[in-house]
Parts: C-alpha cells; sequence; structure tokens
C-alpha cells in the first residue's frame, strides 16, 4: 500500500479532479492524505456540483457519486496542514486542479510550491490534472533555479478549452474560468525547456473518459510524472498513475 499526498485548496477545487482519482487510488488499497494550509476542511467548487450555468458544464454524475463518497472519509474531513510536512513520508503526489478563485490559495503558496519540488527530487510518482501543472511549474527546485518541469514533457488544460469556457460565461460568471490574467498553456510552456515539451492532445470539448472507457481521455507520462488536461482526463490519469505507484512499490521492495 502507497501513501499519496493530495494537497488542497480550502475551497474551490474540481470536483472530478479530486473524487474519482481518490476513487481509483483507495480501491487499488492505497492511503490518500488530503493536506489544506492549515488543516481546514476542504470544499469542492459548488457550481460544479449544481452546474455551471443553466444545470450544464458542471461535473458528470459519476464524478458527483464519487465526491458524495469522498465526502464521508475522515482523510478528507480531517486533513492535514501542508506546512512542515516531510516529503519522504509520501510515496506519491497528486496534483488536482480547479479555475475558481478559491484555488489561488494552492495555485500560488510559496510554501506549497517548495513541498512539492522536495517531493519532485525524490523521484517518486506524480499526477497533476489540469490547473495542478501550475504548482509544478511554479515549483523551483533549488539547485538549478527552474522549474521542476523544465526538462520534461507535460499537458495541462489547453489554451483553447480555457478561452472557451471564459466566453460562453463571461456574461454571466465574469472572469470565474479565468483564474490568472495567463492562460495556463502559457504560463506552463514558459517554463519548460523547450515549446515543443508541451503536449496538447487532440481538440475536444465535450468527449470525455469514464471509468469503463478511456478511448477520448488524454495523458502525458515522462517517467514517473503523469499529467492530465482536464476533468475529462481524470480517470484515465489516476489509473496511469496506480500504475506507477505499483512500479515503485516493487522496485523499493526488490
Amino acid at each position: 500500500m502507497a501513501t499519496i499526498l493530495v494537497p488542497l485548496p480550502d475551497r474551490d477545487f474540481d470536483v472530478t479532479e479530486v473524487a474519482v482519482p481518490w476513487k481509483v487510488l483507495t480501491e487499488a488499497g492505497h492511503r490518500v492524505v488530503f493536506a489544506t494550509e492549515d488543516g481546514a476542511t476542504p470544499a469542492a467548487d459548488p457550481l460544479l456540483l449544481d452546474g455551471v450555468i443553466f444545470g450544464k458544464l458542471g461535473a458528470r454524475p459519476d464524478a458527483i457519486a464519487c465526491y458524495r463518497e469522498l465526502e464521508a472519509d475522515p482523510a478528507f474531513r480531517a486533513p492535514v496542514a501542508w506546512r512542515g510536512l516531510d516529503p519522504t513520508a509520501f510515496d506519491g503526489l497528486f496534483l488536482p486542479g480547479g479555475h475558481a478563485a478559491g484555488m489561488r490559495q494552492y495555485l500560488g503558496s510559496a510554501e506549497l510550491h517548495a513541498l512539492v519540488a522536495a517531493f519532485w527530487r525524490l523521484d517518486r510518482p506524480v499526477g497533476a490534472i489540469c490547473h495542478g501543472v501550475l504548482v509544478l511549474a511554479r515549483a523551483i527546485d533549488p539547485e538549478t533555479g527552474r522549474s521542476v518541469l523544465h526538462g520534461r514533457k507535460t499537458t495541462c488544460l489547453p489554451k483553447y478549452m480555457e478561452r472557451s469556457a471564459y466566453l460562453l460565461t463571461f456574461w454571466k460568471l465574469g472572469r470565474y474560468y479565468r483564474t490568472y490574467p495567463a492562460y495556463v498553456e502559457d504560463e506552463v510552456t514558459a517554463a519548460l525547456a523547450v515549446p515543443a515539451d508541451f503536449v496538447r492532445g487532440a481538440r475536444t470539448l465535450t468527449a470525455r473518459g469514464t471509468r469503463d472507457d478511456d478511448g477520448p481521455a488524454f495523458a502525458v507520462e515522462d517517467g514517473n510524472y503523469v499529467s492530465g488536461r482536464w476533468p475529462g482526463d481524470s480517470w484515465k490519469v489516476a489509473r496511469l498513475f496506480a500504475a506507477r505507484l505499483a512500479t515503485a512499490g516493487a522496485s523499493r521492495a526488490a
């Protein structure tokens, strides 16, 4: 059994990108440790549970069902504080995304960036989806002075997805889908060694992977690192991440 650290903001994380990986990892027998800045119980973006606009654009029913299960998990209800955590105590790190304003607590935390950079140097499995890749882009390796993603291949929320969601909803929700002035793709790409290390995947706005079908999903694998673009990739990314945990565990046991 592996122990996986999942840092979260106090509010506004993406329902699917947290609940689906939690479901996959716990079903595989792993222990998931949630961490918020000061140990507060986190809460998902409510619009993703009720429907972003006209009851649409929210999480799918399967993800909401996973989230309702997650809400009863003692580890979720009583997370640890990410301040002072020892990265060597964890076998894996998973970084979910989300786009609403509360995510900035997590995406912009220098303390969390330092913890993530320290974990990255252990060369243990890391998974990230959507805005979660921004945490890695902003995590600076103290030895190189560069992002930990420098020299690695990754995906993240593509600019066309972020722009489309914003243009569709700005009349009602303003900058709800624009977490920062810069697009996620632009900031992540700027942290890489070469722009070609960003892999966008096939264009889609609706087709999502499911528990039983990874066909529409997309992920980028680079060593122990797995990344995805959006909630529609969550099942696939979680399974690939779980596979890396199994491989890493077997290597350490050998």
